[in-house]
């Protein structure tokens, strides 16, 4: 199976021996992709989706690979499905305020996950912030450039840290990475952020001081003039 450049960084995150959850899997990409790594071992991999559709044209991939006897269907809601003999979930692509949707619907299922690998479409930092205040640390960051886009990946363990505004805001790894895409990507959340503040209409003051700071922060990091 080939994915893309986003779901291979997300799998490389993916523990050995680890036996993990794939919510909204789609078409099961991800899942089909890690079972046929001869290099790698889980103990479980359990593709789930909330609609019948992708999950019947995940099923069907699956049997065209042959991997029904390692890969596990199940039809539900985010965590609806969860069982506590999973220790890692991985949610990619959906919003992050919808991710911290599903935490929040389902609290008890967090004290025996030990892994969360999220690749959220935007509001990443809600997710640091969130996560990390209910008892998990950022053990790695990635940043994916695939085709035009520019992918976050979060891999949080079980434990806790203290971060600085600073480090929630840009991320602790990428912090410390400080490379090429990095520099990319704050750029275009600076030019971002410039867009929306000239097109917000008058009132939004609360808005409109949060994206000033925020920009602030992402010129003073990249060292640009102010």
């Amino acid at each position: 199976m080939i994915v893309n450049k986003r779901l291979k960084e997300v799998g490389r995150l993916v523990d050995n021996n680890s036996s993990f959850l794939d919510i909204g899997c789609d078409h099961a990409f991800l899942d089909i992709y890690l079972a046929q790594d001869k290099t790698r071992n889980f103990k479980k991999i359990v593709a789930s989706d909330n609609k019948e559709g992708p999950l019947t044209q995940a099923k069907n991939n699956i049997n065209q690979h042959k991997l029904s006897k390692k890969i596990e269907l199940r039809l539900g809601s985010g965590l609806d499905i969860y069982t506590d003999d999973i220790d890692t979930v991985v949610i990619s692509g959906m919003g992050g305020r919808n991710m911290i949707g599903i935490f929040k619907a389902h609290p008890e299922c967090l004290k025996t996950i030990d892994t969360l690998i999220l690749s959220p479409n935007n509001y990443q930092i809600d997710v640091k912030e969130y996560l990390t205040k209910v008892g998990y640390y950022i053990e790695d960051e990635v940043l994916v450039k695939d085709s035009k886009f520019l992918y976050q990946i979060i891999k949080f363990k079980k434990g806790k840290k203290k971060y600085s505004k600073r480090e929630l805001f840009f991320g602790p790894v990428l912090l410390a990475k400080k490379d090429d895409n990095f520099i990319y990507y704050y750029k275009r959340e600076l030019k971002s952020r410039e867009i929306i503040l000239e097109l917000l209409p008058k009132g939004f003051s609360f808005r409109k001081v949060k994206l000033k700071k925020e920009m602030k922060l992402i010129k003073n990091e990249l060292n640009i003039q102010m």
